[in-house]
């Protein structure tokens, strides 16, 4: 998928979830292994970013649980 192409959560992890399963496996070689490993790197950075997008869209919606948080 291109970089400027967006995915939901659900595909990433999906996506990631299977990169896991090839790495489980022990059946690749060392080299697809690592381009294997960096892939999921990446989709762990992409998952994090899709949860901290939507957790700052719940606190913008929440704003009385902003405020119990700053002890207001």
């Amino acid at each position: 998928m291109a970089e400027n192409e967006s995915r939901t959560f659900d595909e990433a992890l999906s996506e990631l979830e299977s990169h896991v399963r090839k790495l489980d496996s022990g059946e690749l070689p060392l080299e697809s292994s690592l381009e294997t490993f960096e892939a999921g790197v990446k989709l762990v950075r992409e998952c994090q970013e899709l949860l901290d997008n939507a957790e700052q869209r719940i606190t913008e919606l929440t704003p009385e649980s902003s405020e119990a948080e700053q002890g207001g």
